[in-house]
């Protein structure tokens, strides 16, 4: 008994003295942990399945490949359209149906899937968030802005809450402002939620995010429009993947 007692108190005294130590780490590095943001940045490219409707009408239905260090990536579209992105660059096929979103859809559905690996990108600023929502306990909730200059829309910005026990990103409120400007965007923040997390070769990935009207203070909403991602893999590519066809327009 004095054997298992002891055995007892030393892992009582492992936990309490690892505690702190988690509880110092900032909320990028608990979410990144959460996500294994190394073992998915040692992966080459990541590929889905990707559908979006909005309003209850289909916005989009394709496939991406992006490189998980998100510098180059592809969007397919079943008529044989791409969209390609090369850092800030974007090449289009002269089919895609509407060219004023092309530029819109190349970087915003790759930043949210790839969200949970870029907290502490090159320019990004993170301060403290008073959540005054009632479910405020279940989250660790900090809000996400930008140095000048970073990215095609610097004034965006976004309120974050992670699971409090998973430390897995959960929500995420946020503006578009590079259209209407910060003012007017703030009028109609909106937020994605990120939901039914399957494992993909030991990696957490969310199959479902809803979006959301959003409200400070009182969170969610109404609903908005949801995407569904499916056959989620990490795959290898060659370098003429991501190379734009003679025809292809630059927007």
């Amino acid at each position: 008994m004095n054997k298992i007692a002891l055995v007892l108190t030393a892992i009582l005294l492992t936990a309490v003295g690892c505690k702190p130590n988690e509880e110092n780490l900032k909320f990028t590095d608990k979410v990144e942990n959460a996500h294994h943001k190394q073992d998915f940045l040692a992966k080459e490219a990541v590929q889905f399945d990707f559908k979006l409707e909005f309003g209850g009408k289909e916005r989009m239905d394709a496939k991406f490949t992006t490189l998980t260090n998100s510098t180059e990536g592809v969007i397919e579209f079943k008529n044989g359209s791409k969209i390609i992105f090369n850092k800030d660059k974007v090449y289009y096929s002269p089919t895609i149906p509407s060219e004023e979103s092309v530029r819109f859809d190349a970087f915003t559905w790759s930043y949210f899937f790839l969200f949970p690996y870029k907290l502490s990108d090159p320019g990004t600023i993170w301060n403290a968030y008073a959540n005054k929502e009632k479910d405020f306990e279940n989250y660790n909730t900090e809000k996400l802005t930008f140095k000048s200059g970073t990215g095609d829309a610097p004034d965006d910005w976004y309120v974050v809450y992670a699971d409090k026990t998973t430390n897995l990103l959960e929500k995420a409120a946020y503006i578009v402002s590079v259209k209407s400007g910060k003012e007017e965007a703030e009028k109609d923040p909106h937020a994605i939620q990120y939901l039914d997390y399957k494992m993909v070769d030991g990696i957490p990935m969310a199959t479902k995010w809803v979006f959301w009207g959003w409200k400070d203070g009182n969170g969610l909403t109404n609903e908005l429009g949801l995407a569904t991602l499916s056959d989620i893999k990490f795959v290898k590519v060659d370098a003429d993947y991501f190379k734009p066809g003679a025809d292809f327009k630059t927007k």
